[in-house]
């Protein structure tokens, strides 16, 4: 499974950033996609999912309100609106894509990682 990203940055405190990411396989064709991300000295966080159908969204608690997941209709592109950034919010976001359909989790497949960096 290829599983590309593109966006991420630096920023100061406030400002956006935009993900995307896009998944695709010969075997399977329907992914729940979402994002974890890993700040300096700490575990994987979770940061937001959504369902093939694009019905169903969760995010973490840290990122709720602020940042926005959504998907192209049929497609496994999605991406990441990331507003009101804040410097805990830095580190390296990982688009994952599951073929479960239900959620995704860390050893769903992964992409490189983008960095994602904002200055006080």
């Amino acid at each position: 499974v290829s599983v590309i990203e593109r966006g991420g940055g630096s920023v100061q405190t406030g400002g956006s950033l935009r993900l995307s990411c896009a998944a695709a396989d010969r075997t399977f064709t329907r992914f729940t996609m979402g994002w974890f991300r890993q700040v300096p000295d700490k575990e994987y966080e979770f940061v937001a999912a959504i369902s093939f159908s694009g019905e169903i969204m969760t995010y973490g608690d840290s990122v709720q309100g602020r940042f926005t997941i959504s998907r192209q209709k049929g497609k496994n592109l999605v991406f990441l609106q990331m507003n009101d950034l804040r410097p805990e919010d830095t580190g390296v976001y990982y688009c994952l894509a599951d073929p479960s359909e239900s959620t995704i989790s860390l050893t769903s497949f992964r992409g490189q990682g983008t960095q994602v960096t904002v200055s006080s």
